[in-house]
């Protein structure tokens, strides 16, 4: 049987159109490539490697205090006034002020016990604690549950406040602000926050009080976060060494230099009066937390950070609630940031520099640069230039600085340097979200306010086969098309460059490229869809 030939199964009126539907297309990139794409190409290039200098240069800063901090610098209860609180054989437990505990929880199945058994056990007299559970849950079920787990406490003789609201107003802020209403919490000079998957030790009252209590310049005294599943799966792992560097590095940085730094929303405790004297709590973001810290530092309280003092606590370990929560902690800031910088600007009880700390380093680099660049160079335009020849990127920018950076992001988890390399790809996955999430933070888009409660597995954790059940994943929540789309992207600049490209940038881009589609088919996490 006689072959046959392409031309006999394709008309060639159609290859025709074809080859010039393709020489025309060529045409056009040509003629738009030199005077546009090319000099957009270098500006973006530019601009990328001016954002990875004031990167550079804060965590080298970061790096050279921390160093200083650690070798010179006096420890808190050295710098500050601090003793022990002890009973008085005359006025008994007067000597303790009186302390309000706010735990905040919606819906909390997993962990309520958790944080209200560790809240009633914290060594503090009965007379001079009052513990409030501030419950937004929905679920009937769940909320019965928590009230009939704190009448169980209160028929110990314990002073627990069960409170629920008829509407969620204000999220998070809004119980809190609620929750500093009712009559009993006048007489209360101190509160000590907690979310619901937090477990402070016993003596944590102790530790932290007496810096408030002998200081009256001190607004808040802020703990460690420790993470009970840090070794439950990769993803948790990767999350330990991105806070863990953030609790070492920044805010101990910030304590000890500027006496000022984002309050985490949790494990710390507030002198009531500043929360008062800052405006309270507001809900205009979705970080509560740092926007009462920045109106409070204007006032000109201090605070401090314990980092021997730590809570433990519990990462999101599933890929969707951990999405979630970078969004919020994403977009908030940048939120707050266009809403709050002509305020700082304007501000007469803090000095120059520490407005210049507040608005360039605080907010400024590590909210909105440090998100932008890692994902606009190492996932867009650094791959960009692979496809246009005509525009290079220095090896310093594009290796040597990436590498330092990296290399400082690593001291505050010495134990998981060798996932390092994990981390960035894991990293660069993650910067896509955020920075969608931080412009529509500063455009104040329509997710700007979005507050999803991060899911908790709690002692479901400790018996996964047994008690925790697999949900039904939605095709939405199992596909994630944005990463597998980046994947996809990834990919055809890595084999453009494997066959026509000099600097052997493929392989990251392969490596990137398989980073991309794990997480856009949703298998990371402790729960693997559809497994």
């Amino acid at each position: 049987m006689a072959e046959v030939s392409a031309k006999t199964l394709i008309p060639e009126t159609f290859q025709g159109a074809r080859d010039d539907i393709a020489g025309q297309l060529g045409m056009i990139w040509e003629l738009i490539k030199a005077p546009l794409i090319v000099p957009l190409l270098r500006l973006a290039v530019y601009i990328c490697l001016t954002m990875s200098l004031m990167l550079f240069m804060e965590r080298l800063y970061m790096g050279v205090v921390i160093i200083l901090v650690k070798l010179f610098w006096k420890k808190p209860d050295k710098r500050y006034n601090w003793e022990p609180i002890r009973e008085d054989l005359e006025i008994g437990n007067a000597a303790f002020p009186v302390v309000l505990v706010q735990i905040p929880m919606f819906n909390e199945r997993e962990v309520y016990k958790i944080s209200i058994g560790a809240a009633c056990n914290l060594s503090w007299p009965s007379d001079r604690l009052v513990i409030q559970v501030l419950d937004d849950s929905t679920d009937p079920i769940i909320k019965d549950m928590v009230e009939k787990e704190c009448q169980r406490w209160a028929s110990k003789g314990i002073n627990i406040k069960y409170q629920i609201r008829e509407n969620r107003g204000g999220y998070k802020a809004g119980a809190l602000k609620e929750g500093l209403k009712h009559d009993y919490v006048k007489h209360c000079e101190f509160v000590a926050i907690f979310d619901a998957d937090f477990r402070p030790e016993p003596d944590f009252l102790r530790r932290a009080i007496p810096f408030l209590a002998l200081n009256p310049q001190i607004a808040l005294v802020q703990a460690r976060w420790r993470f009970v599943n840090a070794d439950e799966c990769l993803m948790t792992r990767m999350q330990e060494m991105s806070l863990d560097y953030h609790f070492t590095v920044e805010q101990e940085v910030g304590s000890s230099t500027h006496a000022f730094f984002g309050f985490n929303g949790t494990a710390g405790v507030w002198r009531i009066a500043a929360i008062n004297e800052a405006g309270g709590w507001k809900d205009r973001t979705t970080v509560e937390d740092m926007d009462l810290a920045v109106r409070a530092s204007l006032k000109g309280w201090k605070f401090v950070y314990l980092g021997d003092l730590q809570v433990k606590s519990e990462l999101p370990s599933t890929f969707k609630a951990f999405r979630f929560q970078q969004h919020r902690w994403s977009c908030g800031p940048a939120n707050l940031f266009r809403k709050m910088v002509m305020e700082i600007v304007r501000n007469k009880n803090v000095n120059f520099f520490k407005k210049i700390y507040v608005i360039y380093s605080f907010f400024f680099v590590r909210k909105i640069i440090a998100h932008m660049v890692t994902f606009w160079f190492y996932c867009l335009v650094l791959p960009l230039t692979i496809l246009v020849p005509e525009v290079d990127v220095p090896k310093w920018g594009a290796i040597y600085i990436p590498s330092i950076i990296t290399t400082l992001n690593a001291v505050g988890t010495p134990r998981s340097i060798h996932l390092l390399f994990y981390w960035i790809l894991f990293e660069n996955v993650m910067s896509l979200h955020r920075t969608k999430a931080t412009f529509i933070g500063l455009l104040e888009a329509g997710r700007a306010n979005e507050w999803v409660v991060t899911e908790k597995l709690g002692d479901a954790l400790k018996n996964k086969s047994k008690t925790l059940k697999r949900p039904m994943f939605k095709i939405g929540d199992r596909i994630h098309l944005l990463e597998l789309g980046f994947g996809a992207f990834l990919f055809f600049c890595g084999c453009y460059d494997f066959l026509y490209g000099k600097n052997n940038y493929f392989i990251y881009l392969f490596l990137q490229t398989i980073t991309f589609t794990i997480m856009g088919f949703g298998y990371i996490g402790t729960i693997v869809p559809g497994s």
